[in-house]
């Protein structure tokens, strides 16, 4: 009898452990788990303590799938999944790899369904919203996680949480909170990590990240995070300098966030193109105001200047262009005085077109490709004018009137006039692109109609001609397409006449079909553009304030980039501040911001200095010499110090 138990259990023991499927890997736990009933399944208990007894636990309780769709996914993903602290617990208690990475293609970002959580189980934990469960993975007596581990992408747990944020308020708020909580856990049982400066392998810490996707919600935590508990007010990117009533001065740390740092978040924002919530990110503090500093100390100089230079050029390129001479091309130098300065002005010219081809210089234009536009019309014509070609003169004008369009770059200097010209640029790229697809498909289609239907054979020409027939003149037929086409451009802007001819062979079909048009177009298009231009108007009236926000901001890091090194640090925004923590003194670059908000009276909070105003009372210096360390590493070494007596 005993003999026969023992064959029974040895039999079910080797089923359980080793009857996987083999389409995926899946074992009886994984299945076990799958299925549990409110919360428990008695089974799971059961499979565990026959395969502790075997002696192949560990190896068991991390079986994991093997296909590529749900490669890497352990027990322990699914009993966190199914938010079962229970068996997470258990589950940990018995061996299961708390840094397992669940890999395959549904953990990973693309198009089709998944879910991407970062991999491993406490990133599980936290994007699902169970603190109870991450507090346990971060600190237990069996297996604690290593804060510090990574995916395959290189993100962390706060990367991952940054990546599953979606600006809803409700997903918003849950990731803020774990964030933080995350965060200043990770301070109280590791002091000497700072997660928040790890970068996954695009160099991207969890802010940047968030500056890069857009995830506005979790970037203004993040930014204006201020912590006021003595243990972790380190952590604090914003610090309250004075407070007086609805007005409160605050310090904001600039490490990662200026653009004098390489692949700063403000880089990443204004440069990304492709980045949501681009303007209502720049207008979050202290980026809207360090670039309100930036271009009072040195952009609206640099800019005026560039202003200047280019109203200069523009005048020595149209006065060239103008003066032209006479004669075949290319014209002969004439030794005069008048002869030389037409040379200079013609190098001059040239000179820019090469200059703005390989620059671009943002700076001078409204964007890279008008100005490569520009430069390349102008090579263009320099070219055929070398090669003795007249036609060189049509791009040459076309290149003339594109450089004066692009002055409207400078109208980024005024508010007014850059809103004006943002509305402008939304309307011609939205509504006016719209409104010519489709008159040119009515243009088209009713001028085939009509050369169709005209008769000009010689035994219909009756057609009153506005013009004396001359000997060796050919007059325009109405069968040529682009004639017509002209004709009937002139009924959209109201110079028509109905009857411009009457070589048509039905007369009520000839009329039908002109009368089509006339209200088609110059009754029903033209009129439905000004109304779409007015609705565009009212919706882009604060839209356009931030857009053109955006465009000054992507000129004033243009000129900061343009800058040497020695001026960028003389023109650096904030001030070098020592900022003393219960267990020592940090120094970091801040920014100072005075806010007002009369929702919200600051009458808690711990501030630097007691007396309003008062911004000249803590040690400052006007160039750093390097960046200085951030964060808890700083109080570690200053207790350390002090330990050994330093």
């Amino acid at each position: 009898m005993k003999t026969s138990m023992l064959f029974r259990n040895v039999y079910l023991t080797m089923f359980f452990l080793f009857a996987l499927d083999q389409s995926n890997g899946k074992n009886a736990l994984l299945k076990a788990l799958l299925n549990l009933k409110d919360g428990r399944n008695d089974t799971v208990e059961f499979l565990l303590d026959v395969a502790e007894k075997m002696g192949d636990l560990k190896e068991f309780v991390n079986a994991a799938y093997t296909d590529s769709y749900y490669r890497g996914h352990t027990a322990l993903h699914i009993a966190i999944e199914r938010r079962s602290k229970y068996f997470v617990e258990l589950l940990v208690r018995k061996g299961a790899d708390v840094h397992a990475k669940a890999c395959g293609k549904f953990f990973q970002p693309h198009d089709g369904p998944s879910f991407y959580f970062g991999e491993l189980p406490l990133s599980l934990a936290a994007c699902t919203n169970q603190r109870d469960v991450v507090d346990f993975l971060m600190d237990n007596p069996y297996q604690k996680v290593n804060i510090m581990e990574t995916d395959s992408l290189g993100n962390t747990v706060l990367h991952a949480l940054v990546l599953v944020a979606d600006n809803s308020t409700e997903n918003t708020n849950f990731i803020n909170s774990m964030y933080d909580h995350i965060l200043t856990r990770t301070t109280k049982l590791h002091p000497e990590i700072l997660v928040e400066d790890i970068e996954n392998k695009e160099g991207l810490n969890p802010l940047k990240l968030a500056a890069k996707t857009g995830k506005i919600g979790l970037f203004r935590n993040m930014i204006q995070r201020e912590f006021n508990d003595k243990e972790i007010v380190h952590l604090s990117r914003k610090f309250t300098e004075w407070v007086y009533g609805p007005v409160q001065s605050s310090l904001y740390d600039l490490a990662s966030v200026d653009s004098y740092e390489k692949n700063s978040v403000m880089e990443i924002i204004v440069y990304g193109s492709t980045i949501p919530n681009r303007p209502e990110m720049l207008q979050t503090e202290p980026l809207s105001k360090l670039l309100d500093d930036k271009w009072d100390r040195f952009a609206k100089w640099m800019f005026l200047i560039n202003f200047i230079s280019y109203i200069l050029y523009l005048t020595i390129f149209t006065t060239v262009a103008y003066h032209r001479q006479e004669g075949k091309v290319p014209f002969p130098v004439e030794n005069t005085a008048m002869g030389h300065l037409y040379l200079v002005g013609q190098v001059i010219s040239a000179l820019g077109a090469v200059y703005f081809f390989f620059k671009g210089v943002p700076s001078l234009m409204m964007s890279f490709a008008h100005s490569f536009i520009q430069a390349v019309l102008f090579i263009i014509a320099s070219v055929l004018y070398c090669c003795g070609k007249k036609e060189y003169l049509g791009f040459m004008v076309l290149c003339l009137a594109l450089s004066w369009i692009n002055l409207l770059h400078f109208s980024r200097g005024s508010r007014h006039m850059g809103i004006y010209n943002v509305m402008i640029q939304q309307m011609i790229l939205g509504d006016v692109l719209l409104f010519l697809f489709v008159y040119m498909v009515y243009l088209f289609g009713f001028s085939a109609a009509v050369v169709t239907l005209i008769d000009d054979s010689p035994n219909n020409m009756t057609a009153t001609s506005l013009t004396e027939e001359k000997p060796d003149c050919k007059n325009p037929t109405f069968n040529d397409f682009r004639f017509t086409t002209l004709e009937l451009f002139k009924f959209t802007i109201g110079m028509g006449d109905l009857e411009f001819t009457d070589q048509y062979q039905y007369k009520e079909v000839f009329y039908v079909l002109l009368i089509s048009y006339i209200v088609f177009t110059y009754i029903l298009l033209l009129n439905m553009l000004i109304a779409l231009m007015n609705k565009t108007v009212e919706k882009l009236s604060e839209e356009s304030r931030n857009i053109w926000k955006l465009q000054r901001a992507v000129t004033i890091l243009d000129l900061e980039r343009s800058l040497p090194s020695f001026l960028r640090r003389r023109f650096r925004s904030g001030v070098e501040k020592k900022l003393g923590w219960a267990c020592g003194e940090e120094t970091r670059w801040c920014f100072s911001v005075e806010e007002v908000n009369w929702s919200k009276w600051s009458s808690d909070v711990s501030i630097i200095n007691e007396d309003p105003g008062n911004h000249y009372v803590l040690s400052s210096s006007s160039i750093p010499q390097a960046r200085p360390g951030r964060g808890m590493q700083n109080c570690v070494f200053e207790t350390r110090r002090r330990r050994n007596g330093n």
